[in-house]
């Protein structure tokens, strides 16, 4: 019993980090009122994501989808272009969000959620 759940983490792992990612990033989003806390948990969230879509493509023993003879099991590389797509728009998202941060900062005076709407109320 003992040596079949080590044997499933073995085998799973990557399985298991991307859910610890994903954790990791989405208490980051919620948890934190730092919002540059909150930009880093997105990325890491984000990440994660692109973990788990890379991990369901690999198919064991499958090659690269070139046409040889015989019966080949084939890799998709759909998701593999679909995360390169993924990860421009992450970068883009989290300097957007970092310029947005700036800004927030300059008008504020703080990155702390709970102060900005603290003043917010005030006024």
């Amino acid at each position: 019993m003992v040596l079949d759940i080590i044997d499933v983490i073995l085998t799973k792992y990557n399985y298991i980090i991307y859910i610890s990612l994903m954790t990791l990033g989405f208490y980051g989003m919620i948890g934190k009122s730092n919002l540059i806390k909150k930009l880093i948990g997105m990325s890491v969230f984000q990440y994660a994501i692109f973990l788990f879509y890379i991990s369901i493509a690999d198919v064991e023993g499958g090659i690269a989808p070139i046409l040889v003879e015989g019966e080949v099991t084939y890799t998709n590389p759909l998701p593999h272009v679909l995360i390169l797509t993924a990860i421009v728009v992450a970068v883009s998202t989290l300097a957007v969000g970092l310029s947005l941060v700036i800004r927030i900062y300059r008008e504020f005076g703080s990155v702390d959620e709970n102060k900005i709407l603290m003043r917010l109320k005030d006024d």
